[in-house]
């Protein structure tokens, strides 16, 4: 199996199955783009064109407020990204997209990808899927912000995903915790 048919057929698991005759339209559109450690993927004032998969590698979505560094999101290897209300109105973002680590991405684009859901019933279902399971991920982040303490927040993110915990700099995890490095270190120093 060539490469562009695995990463389709990975979009496909992480949302809607899809058969072999729409796995092969979704390869055919598919954009890779490698990444070397702290390059940029999508800057500010750019226009998301892309729904992201990780097939290598580890990004994080941030944007700046009031001169701090807030991380939105993290993405690793197997997961879906991209900057919803960009991609969906294709207006310039304030949310930026940094790779972590060298990392291998391949994004299907919006205009094709549109056009095939339009076209296709299943690659439709799977765009919409891919759309929901990114709402949900948002809402589910809000509430772990709203509803649970800092220690709480923590080891969620400890239990969900040690591979941020393993990989990403600590400052980020904090920020994406909506903590402070000095709570970070606090919290991180009771589990102990």
């Amino acid at each position: 199996m060539d490469l562009a048919r695995h990463i389709a057929q990975r979009f496909s698991e992480n949302s809607a199955p899809l058969s072999d005759a729409a796995l092969d339209k979704v390869a055919s559109i598919l954009v890779r783009t490698d990444l070397k450690k702290n390059a940029m993927y999508l800057k500010e004032g750019e226009v998301s064109k892309h729904i992201g998969y990780v097939y290598k590698g580890m990004l994080r979505l941030f944007y700046y407020k009031n001169k701090r560094d807030l991380t939105e999101h993290f993405a690793c290897e197997g997961t879906n990204f991209f900057c919803i209300e960009s991609f969906f109105r294709q207006q310039p973002t304030h949310l930026m997209i940094e790779a972590l680590e060298n990392s291998v991405v391949f994004g299907l684009p919006h205009d094709e990808l549109l056009a095939m859901a339009a076209e296709d019933y299943e690659i439709e279902v799977m765009y919409r899927t891919l759309i929901e399971n990114s709402l949900i991920l948002s809402q589910q982040k809000a509430d772990m912000l709203r509803f649970e303490s800092a220690n709480e927040r923590y080891r969620r993110l400890l239990r969900e995903h040690p591979e941020i915990i393993q990989r990403a700099p600590l400052s980020h995890i904090a920020s994406y915790l909506l903590m402070t490095p000095e709570t970070l270190s606090r919290v991180r120093a009771s589990l102990l």
